[in-house]
């Protein structure tokens, strides 16, 4: 394991655990008055769904909503239980887009598990042909929680870019790409002080960032960081049972 790459992902972890400790917000506002009514109409349909025995799918969508409302209230412990559960089911089901979204709102939650949810919710969303809205959402996290001069915020923006070139179509894909440019050039720019294409050219083939057998390869390198040994699924038994692009 590449222990600068290790060094430079420490302090995203330590933003986690950091947050995690702090008490969540009491402050009553009107947004989170509706959170809350949401909250109970969720609860309300997830025990009717239930009564009825509708499909696995059903309760857990409801149980990921739940996680996400919970999360936007700041009660990060309490969503964690509802979001694992329904990753569990979106991943038997092989609802890979579903599974990599509870990822999403347990990465949200700030928990001690959360470093983990990311790391494996990225590998979902580049492993699987999954919407490259989600993927890039993912990646972001990285890039914005790693040190200016993180290598592995340059290699999560050039994945993003790759993967709205070739996962995205007409106009969704000219948003995403002209997203995923401004990420590059924003990394480029803190990581080198890159300021004008011909020096962003030199930074990327420096940084061997031009060569997708390298830089997704370097990302699995990220992802392993991330994870550690907290994997929730064996990788090569997902990837035989799935169609992947």
């Amino acid at each position: 394991m590449n222990d600068a790459l290790a060094k430079q992902l420490d302090a995203l972890a330590a933003r986690i655990r950091a947050s995690a400790s702090e008490p969540p917000t009491r402050h009553r506002s009107d947004a989170a008055a509706a959170l809350e009514c949401h909250l109970d109409a969720l609860d309300e349909r997830l025990r009717e769904l239930q009564r009825i025995g509708a499909s696995a799918r059903s309760i857990a969508d409801t149980r990921l909503q739940m996680a996400r409302t919970l999360v936007g209230l700041g009660r990060g412990e309490a969503a964690w239980p509802l979001g694992r559960e329904a990753f569990e089911r979106f991943l038997e089901l092989g609802e890979m887009e579903l599974a990599a979204d509870a990822c999403e709102v347990l990465f949200q939650s700030e928990q001690p598990g959360s470093i983990a949810a990311l790391g494996q919710g990225i590998w979902l969303a580049v492993a699987c042909p999954i919407d490259p809205e989600l993927t890039l959402e993912l990646l972001s996290h990285v890039i914005d929680e790693t040190p200016d001069d993180a290598d592995g915020a340059a290699v999560a923006a050039t994945v993003a870019l790759f993967l709205a070139d070739v996962r995205a179509q007409g106009r969704h894909r000219d948003d995403l790409m002209f997203f995923a440019t401004q990420l590059l050039g924003n990394v480029a720019r803190r990581h080198s002080g890159v300021e004008t294409p011909q020096e962003l050219d030199r930074w990327m083939e420096r940084l061997e960032l031009k060569e997708p057998e390298k830089f997704l390869v370097r990302l699995r390198n990220v992802i392993d960081v991330l994870v550690q040994d907290d994997w929730w699924f064996d990788r090569e038994i997902l990837q035989q049972r799935l169609p992947f692009a």
